[in-house]
């Protein structure tokens, strides 16, 4: 068993568009990573996001950047039940691949499709609860860009603090 997910959303902005309101820290600061984004998303950077709901930045390795079409990267797996603290959760020695494709709806060059695939747990219990846990963060996070990108509100203000 791979423990492997998919969210996928449609927002209504070129691809352009909702490529950098990822690959900017100032635009995903503004809607998704509660505490702060610093660096660009540029292949080979390590940049660093910070949650209120977990203690502290943490580095989120860049693979790979193809723009406005992929961003492909690597953070430390954690282990654990979805909505606990990361202090609860267990740190691991290994690390999970995230890869975002940014694609324009076909026959409306104003959409975009979004899709995040995380993979790369271990296949054990514990495994599968942080696999839990990140695919709600990264559904929490479309409909927070889709809501910033359409209509200018931040859902994740407030949310955890």
């Amino acid at each position: 068993m791979e423990l492997k997910f998919r969210v996928s959303a449609h927002i209504s902005k070129p691809v352009h568009e909702v490529f950098e309101a990822v690959a900017d820290p100032e635009k995903l600061s503004a809607y998704f990573t509660t505490g702060g984004a610093k660096g660009r998303i540029e292949e080979g950077a390590e940049v660093t996001w910070d949650f209120h709901d977990y203690p502290g930045a943490f580095p989120v390795y860049v693979i790979e950047v193809v723009p406005d079409q992929r961003i492909v990267l690597q953070w430390d797996a954690y282990e654990g039940e979805p909505c606990e603290s990361a202090a609860e959760q267990a740190p691991t020695d290994y690390r999970t691949t995230v890869t975002m494709t940014f694609k324009p709806v076909e026959g409306d060059p104003d959409r975009t499709l979004v899709e995040i695939v995380e993979e790369g747990w271990r296949e054990t219990p514990e495994g599968l609860k942080g696999s839990y846990g990140n695919c709600m963060g990264w559904s929490q996070m479309l409909a927070a860009l889709k809501a910033w990108m359409e209509y200018g509100i931040n859902l994740r203000e407030g949310f955890y603090k």
